[in-house]
């Protein structure tokens, strides 16, 4: 029989099992007796018998325990009976199967214990790979909080890069529509303008034929009246040309937000940089088209004092006695200085 003890735990389990179904003391003895015996290969004693049952007095699990092994060897011993057989032979025959009966118990006992160890093996394996295998889950739970508190940063970092991609574009159509009321503005000061250098051209062939009538009455006027125009003329030139660096630096503007519209897709984070730059290119368009408005409208005054002054003259002229007529000669035609705008 193996010595090892079992697991207390179990015993004690199956014998307070055994406490329930046989309420009699003897009757719970034996139980255990065979309990101990066949199903753990304890070797019971009466101590032990009496400390995993305390029931009754240290004599009723001696008296079992007798019992026990008193039926045990009669189960055990094997009679063949035969009629030809003498009686000692039969006695040997018997003996000899017990004895075989018994080895082969132990035998079995033997491999059954074996069998225990290698199950027990096993178990301690197994223990291990479940502990192993909790100590990878609790690795692999950790990673995917890892991996998730990292999703939860790139989503959240999407929407705001989204928010980031909305507000730019908000900021971009608000510039395209600015841009196009600049456009607007500065198509209808062109247009202004073209009225006003037509308007000005009728008004010059007026004094031309008049100036035509009185060439020598006129001279004086005339000439002030060319200086005049020629300055004119080169505020005109002078005013187109900054009406076409201006147009220029317009279209280098569109053209800057154009690029700053297809970077800010690319890099959202500078976006209000890109908005704040179009801004201030803005307002640098917007303050050179209130200097250009006010060049124009000292062109205007220009003009009505340059028509003033030949009123004047002319009205003087009338005044003063008529000169010797002479052939009258072709005079010099001041074309008013044209001009292109270019629309921004």
């Amino acid at each position: 029989m193996s010595d090892a003890p079992p697991d207390e735990t179990r015993l004690a389990a199956e014998i307070e099992r055994l406490k329930a179904e046989f309420p009699k003391t003897r009757e719970l003895y034996r139980e255990v007796c065979a309990l101990l015996f066949f199903r753990h290969g304890i070797t019971p004693t009466a101590n032990r018998l009496y400390q995993l049952v305390k029931r009754g007095s240290m004599g009723t699990p001696t008296a079992v325990l007798g019992e026990f092994w008193t039926e045990l060897r009669e189960k055990s011993r094997v009679r063949i009976e035969h009629p030809d057989l003498p009686a000692d032979l039969q006695a040997v025959a018997g003996e000899l199967v017990a004895t075989l009966w018994t080895r082969s118990s132990t035998a079995a006992r033997d491999a059954l214990d074996a069998l225990r160890d290698e199950i027990e093996v096993q178990r301690g394996e197994a223990q291990r790979a479940v502990v192993a295998a909790r100590d990878e889950l609790a690795r692999v739970e950790g990673a995917l909080e890892q991996r998730t508190g990292a999703l939860l940063a790139a989503q959240v970092e999407v929407r705001e890069l989204e928010k980031a991609q909305a507000e730019g574009r908000a900021q971009r159509q608000a510039l395209e529509a600015e841009l196009e009321r600049v456009r607007a503005t500065l198509a209808a000061r062109d247009r202004e303008f073209v009225e006003v250098r037509e308007g000005f051209s009728r008004d010059l062939g007026k004094q031309r034929d008049a100036t035509e009538r009185a060439e020598e009455r006129f001279r004086a006027s005339e000439k002030r009246a060319l200086l005049e125009i020629d300055r004119e003329r080169s505020a005109a030139t002078k005013l187109q040309k900054e009406l076409d660096e201006a147009t220029h630096r317009a279209e280098q503007k569109d053209a800057d937000h154009r690029r700053a519209s297809e970077t800010m897709q690319a890099q959202l984070g500078d976006a209000r940089h890109q908005a704040g730059v179009l801004q201030g290119r803005l307002d640098a368009v917007q303050a050179e088209n209130t200097r250009l408005q006010t060049e124009m409208m000292t062109l205007r005054e220009a003009e009505t004092h340059a028509r003033e002054t030949r009123a004047s003259s002319e009205s003087a002229g009338v005044r003063k006695a008529p000169r010797p007529t002479r052939s009258p000669r072709a005079v010099p035609t001041a074309k008013p200085a044209t001009r292109r705008k270019k629309a921004v």
